[in-house]
């Protein structure tokens, strides 16, 4: 907790506070404990890494990563592609490694750390389409690199590099097809069946993140890459209780961070280091300023992205734990020089974190990216079933960039089915009435019959980014257009030559007592 706490203060990225810890237990360090277990960090450090994806996938908003989703795809996989070959030409030429020796490092070092770029980019006040990209490619690129490692450190020459790139293609398509099977399926049942506790979303939902990994493990496909997408399918389902799913995931992804950089730090001997320090630095510098530039924009070549978007995605390649497990693959595979190896990508972390993750902020500002919006607080919703009634009971935080401050409770135009119950304002709760102005900071409970949650979901959320007249502005998911109960679109209303802004700030006329007749009310009778 301390290491949390000075990292968050000082600006430093907690991967060296974590690893220190271990350097200091371990071999060399103050406590002397002898720890050379690689084959148990690499199975803990697997464990870890899936609980990490799990947790980045949930925090990964669909709506940021959808626009992208292609260039993080290609970037992700023909990138690292082109990162691994300049690297281990580097290591080849410039350091003398074999080449066996040299493709392993190019591919370890070319997968971005989800952990430290989770971690450091939701501090940076960065556009969503570059968090979208690098985000989405720290989840996507581990798959791809983890293959080519193995096969890089299997006993016997890489034959056939063309049959190489169809297996790993194959894994891919098989742990996409499956993540994305158990994240539906899982979310369809944790949204329609009750369970008795509500301390026990939280882990059902990485239950089933966990299982995603395993099953796409078992069917040989890419099981990291299954578990990032069934985790993001997760968290965009609006799940029931999910401010405390997120949290309890939050605080699993800090355990498996700090576990895994700890037991890290104790599997390296320190003073093997120095004869590597050079050959790292000279790697690193190479992997920095050059592979990791050329593959951002030779792969983002197609997609149309400003020059200076890309450097800072060249230099937000951040690498974490994630290489540094990866490298116990080949002294687990009895790779010859394998320690040698782990020294290397040991050292390149370490010193390039130490530069890249800090300076980040920085380098955004100085290329003028730096968005002060983007981190625009969006409204809180949690959802908690009622079984026995149908319903949902939809608690609603109004945070302080909200346009949802100054809105009337009737003008919030929910479907009808839909109803605010209560307002809980500076710790006082009364029941409003339909003139009752809403306020940021305001805590709302909205009942809503299990046909209409949904479309008063994204109501609440449409007029929480374009204020009360959202729906006819075409602001937020629940634009005019939909036609929804309780809000028309401007195409299905009468008159709807006149202006939609003129439409909507109309006076709202009394809606006369319907017959048993009138199934459901016209659109005439709603205005």
């Amino acid at each position: 907790m301390a290491a949390v706490r000075i990292s968050s203060r000082s600006g430093l990225p907690s991967l060296l506070l974590y690893l220190g810890i271990g350097i200091a237990l371990g071999q060399d360090g103050i406590f002397d404990v002898k720890f050379d277990n690689a084959e148990l960090t690499q199975v803990i450090g697997y464990a870890a890494l899936v609980v990490i994806l799990a947790e980045g996938g949930l925090g990964a908003k669909w709506k940021e990563v959808r626009p992208v989703l292609p260039a993080a795809a290609v970037v992700s996989t023909v990138g690292v592609g082109i990162s691994v070959g300049i690297t281990a030409s580097a290591a080849h030429y410039l350091v003398g490694l074999d080449w066996r020796q040299a493709l392993i490092i190019g591919a370890v070092v070319s997968s971005t750390d989800a952990a430290a770029v989770f971690s450091v980019l939701r501090r940076v006040p960065l556009p969503s389409r570059i968090t979208g990209v690098l985000e989405a490619e720290s989840g996507f690129n581990d798959a791809p690199v983890v293959i080519l490692v193995v096969a890089f450190s299997a006993v016997g020459p890489v034959e056939h590099w063309y049959l190489l790139i169809g297996e790993i293609a194959l894994e891919l398509a098989i742990g996409a097809a499956i993540g994305i099977a158990v994240g539906w399926l899982g979310s369809l049942g944790l949204r329609h069946v009750a369970l008795p506790a509500s301390g026990l979303y939280p882990i059902a939902v990485m239950a089933i993140a966990v299982m995603a990994y395993a099953a796409g493990a078992m069917a040989h496909g890419s099981g990291f890459l299954a578990v990032y997408l069934a985790a993001m399918i997760l968290g965009n389902s609006k799940l029931p209780h999910w401010p405390a799913t997120r949290g309890f995931a939050d605080g699993l992804g800090w355990l498996a961070q700090i576990g895994m950089f700890v037991l890290l730090g104790l599997l390296v001997t320190p003073h093997d280091l120095v004869d590597d320090f050079w050959p790292a630095i000279v790697v690193g510098l190479v992997l920095t300023m050059v592979a990791r530039p050329l593959s951002v924009f030779l792969s983002l070549a197609p997609f149309r992205l400003p020059a200076r978007e890309k450097v800072l995605m060249s230099w937000a390649g951040l690498r974490g734990a994630v290489p540094i497990i990866l490298a116990t693959i080949p002294m687990v595979s009895g790779v010859e020089g394998s320690t040698r190896i782990f020294n290397i990508v040991f050292v390149l972390v370490i010193v390039y974190t130490l530069i890249q993750g800090p300076t980040l902020p920085w380098v955004a500002a100085k290329l003028k990216i730096a968005d002060d919006d983007a981190e625009a607080d969006d409204l809180g919703v949690e959802s908690a079933p009622l079984e026995r009634l149908r319903g949902h009971l939809l608690s609603v935080d109004i945070p302080e960039k909200s346009k949802m401050h100054g809105v009337e409770v009737g003008e919030l135009r929910l479907p009808a089915g839909a109803a605010v119950t209560l307002v809980v304002r500076q710790n006082e709760s009364f029941v409003p009435s339909p003139t009752t102005v809403l306020r940021r900071g305001d805590e709302l409970l909205v009942v809503a019959t299990d046909p209409v949650r949904d479309q008063a979901e994204a109501r609440l959320r449409a007029v929480g980014e374009g204020g009360k007249l959202a729906g006819w502005l075409g602001t937020g998911s629940a634009g005019g257009s939909s036609g929804t109960p309780g809000n028309p679109g401007p195409s299905k209303a009468p008159g709807a030559g006149r202006s939609a802004v003129r439409q909507a700030v109309k006076p709202v006329r009394p809606v006369k007592k319907l017959g048993p007749a009138d199934d459901a009310p016209s659109t005439n009778a709603r205005r």
